[in-house]
């Protein structure tokens, strides 16, 4: 089986990245692509975005990373979808950057860890933590590819610039097949100027790798349960 592992990636926090990751996941489950949920960042929004008790898990991505376990292990198979299983992140990944500093290979740790199991799958969508670090680095070693949302917001841009930087790091040192998929712009409210500003900007800059749908700023979705 052809597997797509993709990376929702951006170093700033708030801008739709695990809701991108979730939704993504979601979407090709229910066009029935076996796809595979992983959930890297500490604070396991995505994990519990699909409705997984954090508390009552017994294995995690910390598990096959730290420990050597099998992925499959941590695998939460069938999430409201047939075509939908999730590798969640508890508590325990917190301290991961600082147990992977010592360990030799350490920025392969993912890349490995996901042998058990890619062939099993049409695609792996991964959730970046909100940071740069040894998770991230993991998570861009270990991705063909890499999507990145864009609040439209000041500073944005400048944001950006800092994954790019990781991103060609990556590229130059762990994985040089490593590509971007295409940035795409969130909470855009064509109302206001500064989001029609940002879209421009990103478009001048990534011309035909932005995204040609942005993801419209909805309040009653932001007051959802």
């Amino acid at each position: 089986m052809s597997t797509r592992v993709i990376a929702i990636a951006n170093q700033k926090g708030g801008v739709g990245k695990t809701t991108t990751a979730v939704n993504l996941a979601a979407s090709l489950a229910t066009a029935e692509r076996k796809t595979l949920l992983v959930d890297a960042d500490p604070q396991g929004n995505a994990t519990s975005g699909v409705g997984i008790d954090r508390t009552a898990l017994q294995h995690s991505l910390y598990d096959a990373l730290l420990d050597g376990q099998a992925l499959s292990v941590a695998r939460v198979a069938q999430v409201h979808f047939p075509f939908l299983d999730v590798v969640p992140a508890t508590q325990d990944l917190v301290g991961a950057e600082v147990e992977l500093v010592n360990r030799s290979g350490r920025e392969t740790a993912l890349r490995r860890a996901l042998r058990d199991v890619r062939d099993q799958y049409q695609y792996v969508i991964i959730d970046c933590p909100p940071s740069p670090g040894l998770l991230t680095l993991n998570v861009l070693t270990a991705a063909d590819s890499v999507i990145i949302p864009i609040q439209c917001e000041y500073y944005a841009l400048e944001g950006l610039s800092q994954l790019l930087n990781t991103v060609k790091l990556v590229q130059r040192n762990f994985n040089s097949a490593l590509a971007i998929d295409g940035v795409v712009l969130t909470m855009f409210d064509a109302r206001l100027n500064l989001s029609r500003q940002v879209a421009e900007e990103a478009k001048e800059y990534f011309g035909a790798r932005m995204f040609a749908v942005a993801i419209p700023r909805n309040v009653r979705l932001a007051e959802a349960p």
